[in-house]
């Protein structure tokens, strides 16, 4: 297998773990609403900051202005009709449909999100790098909050399956969007800016009013500032060491 192949699956397990990790965390500290509002805001600030710094003008780079964002806004169109579509099915519990509509949300922008690891890393290792590592720390808080609904309501199956999905779900992303670059290399840009907008997307429409039912501002606030501290680490570190070490 092509290393740079090796090196893209490897990295998009490190998600598998982070999700392991936020699920442990949700059934340890689901009564505590600072904590996952905090979680909350670190992860939506690392889904926005990557996409603005880093997929949308490495895609601009590729493509062209127009290209890229329209592509972007095509995604968050297609998920947003997907989420529309979903929110018309009859749950018996708003807890439950709360669940499944975060699951879904999550397992829709998973898979974008392996694209973007996989084509991140294809256009540039640190690139690559960088990003898996992000979005395997956003998905701590990510899948926390993901995991509170089913803890609360005490469906252990669900939780589980739900974790598995998200787990899997980017590296499955990560091979499809190696494969299709293989077929079809002038993908890469939109692969990028695909992710770009699913991940702004799930964070403004999905994490931002959960958030908001918390009534935790200021822990919101501090996961959002925690986020900037390490994105501004992440990219010193993984950019700089790999400039330094080609």
């Amino acid at each position: 297998m092509n290393p740079a192949y090796t090196a893209v699956i490897l990295l998009s397990l490190l998600s598998s773990v982070t999700t392991c990790l936020g699920v442990a965390l949700a059934i340890l500290l689901q009564e505590n609403t600072r904590a996952i509002a905090t979680g909350l805001g670190f992860s939506v600030g690392i889904m926005i900051l990557i996409p603005v710094l880093d997929l949308i003008p490495e895609s601009i780079a590729i493509t062209g202005v127009v290209a890229a964002l329209t592509t972007a806004l095509f995604s968050a169109t297609v998920i947003w009709a997907a989420h529309l579509a979903f929110s018309h099915f009859h749950l018996a519990e708003p807890l439950i449909k709360s669940a499944y509509l975060v699951v879904f949300g999550l397992i829709l922008h998973d898979v974008p999100e392996g694209f973007a690891m996989a084509n991140a890393y294809m256009a540039s290792p640190a690139l690559g790098v960088l990003v898996a590592v992000a979005i395997a720390l956003h998905n701590l808080p990510e899948e926390f909050a993901m995991a509170v609904p089913a803890v609360v309501f005490r469906s252990k199956r669900f939780l589980f399956g739900a974790a598995m999905l998200s787990a899997l779900a980017e590296p499955v992303g990560a091979i499809i969007g190696l494969v299709a670059v293989g077929v079809a290399p002038s993908l890469h840009a939109h692969f990028l800016a695909f992710a770009a907008g699913a991940m702004v997307f799930v964070s403004t429409h999905e994490l931002i009013p959960m958030a908001r039912r918390y009534r935790q501002i200021r822990s919101f606030a501090a996961g959002l500032v925690l986020s900037l501290i390490v994105y501004g680490l992440l990219a010193r570190l993984t950019i700089g060491h790999l400039r330094i070490a080609a």
